[in-house]
């Protein structure tokens, strides 16, 4: 796969290193180039759980199938946090420009409907990038998100499953979203990077603003309908690539508005990939305020707009074996905090996985997947959710 290609697939199988990340259906098409990737996974997951009660950590991600239905465990067949993916990248060069488009669309492995046909495609990308390497390049339309973008593409559960994995039939997993960074999204945007400055590149985007998600659930809530965001996001990213890695830091600002009052969210992070040999490391943390925990701005403020302080992390460390088998562990958490004098027992105080995994190649293309994770969702007054899941299966990039 070339340079072009979805940094959704691409870049995720670059950075952990998949098998497949140098091969592409490249299709030369007159004055384009045209490039087809993408990949299937599927995932059979075996999950228990143990609620001591009945009570639900609102916001948690342990899963909690025993105080819901009666039962301690749950099967599921279904993709991991990278969902099945088939991309088009064209690319050309007019007018001293280097011109390019992709348009991706995510189906489902699987489904929960009676019929196998409930589930509908995801639509991730749609956007173009022109520019040329002596001023940089701008993307315009629906990509993922900067902030967070390079925690999630760098997270070895991108190729497996992390949390979430108890819904049957479900379009993808969380990973490693909302135990140890937020998730960045898919926003319409324009971007502007510039060129590569012997490994310094810098981003800087205007941002669709997508619904506010300040989940209603815990009585003290706005209501979704009720808020609106008045401005373009603005997110930002500085990256500086070395022979053995790479470090950044990136930010992002959004403006809300509810019923009774207005509030702003912010979050920053931190972020370093280091590889010495056969040896992966990684290393995260993000802070934020009234953005919330898990997705952009969840929980991230009372209805009466008082901001709650968020923050987290995750380590991870990977080993490629004399088989060429890589294995890896992850410990990952987020922490929310309550807004200045709120009394809210059962929210989300911290979500907590450990998380470790195997992956062999078993072809040129082919990845074979065996992950085991340990969830843990505490609640502000101590209440706990436990789960824990090993998931088996296959990953093929193309």
């Amino acid at each position: 796969m070339n340079k072009k290609i979805s940094a959704a697939v691409a870049s995720a199988a670059l950075a952990l290193g998949a098998t497949s990340a140098n091969a592409g259906i490249i299709i030369p098409a007159g004055e384009w180039t045209l490039d087809v990737n993408g990949n299937v996974n599927v995932y059979a997951t075996f999950a228990t759980y143990d609620d001591p009660t009945t009570a639900t950590v609102t916001g948690g991600l342990a899963g909690t199938e025993e105080a819901t239905s009666g039962e301690d465990n749950n099967q599921t067949i279904g993709t991991g946090l990278l969902p099945a993916w088939l991309g088009f990248t064209g690319t050309t060069r007019q007018n001293d420009l280097d011109v390019s488009f992709t348009i991706s669309m995510q189906p489902n492995t699987s489904d929960n409907g009676v019929t196998g046909d409930s589930k509908g495609p995801l639509w991730r990308q749609a956007f173009i990038t022109f520019g040329d390497k002596s001023w940089g390049s701008v993307k315009m339309g629906k990509d993922l998100g900067i902030f967070a973008g390079n925690a999630i593409l760098s997270d070895m559960t991108l190729l497996g499953v992390g949390s979430n994995y108890a819904n049957s039939g479900q379009s993808t997993t969380l990973g490693g979203i909302g135990t140890g960074y937020i998730y960045p999204a898919w926003k319409g945007q324009i971007t502007y990077t510039t060129p590569n400055m012997n490994g310094l590149t810098a981003k800087i985007g205007i941002t669709n603003p997508n619904q506010h998600d300040n989940a209603a659930g815990d009585g003290t809530h706005a209501a979704v309908s009720a808020t609106r965001q008045d401005r373009f996001g603005v997110e930002g990213q500085v990256e500086y690539a070395f022979t053995q890695g790479k470090v950044w830091v990136s930010a992002a600002s959004y403006d809300y508005q509810t019923t009774a009052a207005d509030y702003e969210a912010t979050a920053f992070d931190l972020g370093v990939n280091f590889n010495i040999g056969n040896l992966g490391l990684t290393g995260y943390v993000y802070t934020a305020e009234g953005a919330g925990t898990t997705v952009w701005s969840r929980y991230g403020a009372t209805a009466a707009g008082k901001e709650r302080d968020s923050d987290g992390g995750y380590i991870q460390a990977t080993y490629v074996i004399p088989t060429g088998t890589k294995l890896g562990v992850a410990y990952g958490v987020s922490r929310l905090d309550l807004a200045s004098g709120e009394t809210n027992a059962s929210l989300l105080d911290e979500n907590r996985r450990w998380t470790v995994a195997a992956y062999h190649p078993l072809t040129k293309h082919l990845n074979l997947v065996a992950e085991y994770k340990n969830i843990n969702s505490d609640a502000q007054d101590g209440a706990e959710n436990e789960s824990q899941a090993l998931s088996l299966g296959a990953i093929l990039f193309f």
